[in-house]
């Protein structure tokens, strides 16, 4: 039989701006022994650990956890893009459901430099190449950075079909900040405005402002994760259940539909989320709270969409009722999003995990959903992966 996973412990440090933060090394240390402090669990009581990080050179997370303990222990570096974090979190519950270990590691990290991201390895085939290829073709625009074509065309495909305004994207955006005021671990915890939000810097006229952007991010965050039994005999806090996760790639959608929100993972997260639903027996109404993966306000509207949360088409109107705050529907991004907590993108999946930890648990203070019982998370990576998972409080 699957064994239920618990998250028994999380830690996560106050992300940082590149060159301001602390060397990888130190920031992956602190978050590990962070989570290791909220489980009640040492180092040496691990049976795996799964390291998630983009930008590193081989074994960093070796070089992360030998500060914390050097016990033999197995160590897998995991990279995904931009859903790392929830890549290392779905192996460390594979890991336990399938009976392999009782108590698991999942860790992520980055140190990022500043600027748009790109490719480290010119001198042979990028794995972005079919996308790259796609995105010229769907919207040119080749003097803008990638990932900017990649999810300002996405969003201008929903305005040209549905008519959706850009200042529903400075609404999110907004949201955001409000939501990250009340989160001492956000970057940016500055209330921004929906003006405000419209005035930033252009970075593609009409289709998205610097402020929609989320700023390369250096961080980390770790969850500690066991089988319901091992929780019960070790008196280990089981109230956060991980009910049920998926993990999707590409199809040929991607690519064949000719629809930039195919490029940046809309089926993709579409399909983890209903496999999701599925698995746990509920549906996208009974959900409390989600962390989703805003690495542009775009992206958020268009998350609405493909988690379920409102009907195709009808994402501008669930953010113009307020329905994607606290009051509405259902409460996205308490922790302000990458959007203001910002993104290191190896540790974002795991940033997600530990707010909605927190949330199921009652223990988010200024920013706590009212009875938050059930959670979603959402992290995509181009290339591409998305991961979704669902959190319940079981007692």
């Amino acid at each position: 039989m699957p064994q239920n996973v618990v998250i028994a412990g999380v830690g996560m440090i106050k992300f940082a701006k590149p060159g301001q933060s602390e060397p990888y090394v130190d920031m992956a240390a602190q978050a590990t022994r962070l989570a290791l402090e909220d489980a009640g669990l040492r180092y040496q009581d691990l049976h795996q650990a799964y390291a998630g990080y983009v930008y590193g050179d081989s074994t960093c997370g070796q070089r992360a956890l030998y500060e914390v303990g050097m016990t033999g222990l197995p160590i897998f570096n995991v990279n995904n893009n931009c859903s790392t974090g929830s890549s290392a979190l779905f192996m460390a519950r594979q890991a336990i459901e399938g009976g392999a270990a009782d108590c698991v590691l999942a860790l992520g990290f980055e140190q990022m430099q500043p600027g748009a991201i790109g490719t480290q390895f010119n001198d042979r085939p990028s794995p972005f190449a079919r996308f790259d290829d796609t995105a010229a073709e769907l919207v040119g625009q080749d003097e803008i950075p990638l990932a900017i074509r990649y999810f300002g065309g996405a969003g201008k495909a929903h305005m040209d079909e549905y008519g959706t305004q850009l200042s529903t994207f400075a609404k999110i955006r907004a949201k955001a900040s409000r939501h990250a005021a009340n989160n001492p671990l956000a970057l940016f915890r500055r209330i921004v405005t929906e003006e405000e939000v419209m005035g930033s810097p252009t970075l593609w006229a009409g289709i998205m402002t610097r402020l929609m952007a989320c700023p390369p991010t250096c961080g980390a965050a770790a969850a500690v994760l066991c089988s319901a039994a091992y929780a019960r005999r070790h008196g280990l806090d089981d109230r956060v259940q991980l009910r049920a996760q998926a993990m999707t790639t590409d199809q040929t959608t991607t690519f064949e539909a000719r629809d930039m929100r195919e490029v940046v993972g809309y089926s993709m997260a579409a399909s983890a989320a209903a496999q999701v639903y599925e698995a746990a027996g509920v549906s996208p109404d009974d959900v409390d709270v989600v962390e989703l993966h805003d690495c542009f306000a775009q992206n958020e509207l268009l998350s609405y969409e493909s988690l379920g949360l409102c009907p195709r088409g009808e994402a501008e109107r669930f953010v113009l009722n307020g329905d994607n705050t606290y009051g509405g529907q259902v409460v996205t991004n308490p922790s302000g999003g990458l959007l203001s907590k910002g993104h290191p993108l190896g540790a974002t999946g795991l940033a997600q995990c530990t707010e909605l930890v927190r949330q199921l648990r009652g223990q988010a203070g200024d920013r706590q959903v009212d009875g938050a019982r059930i959670g979603l998370q959402h992290n995509l990576g181009l290339g591409g992966a998305c991961v979704v998972s669902l959190y319940e409080r079981h007692h």
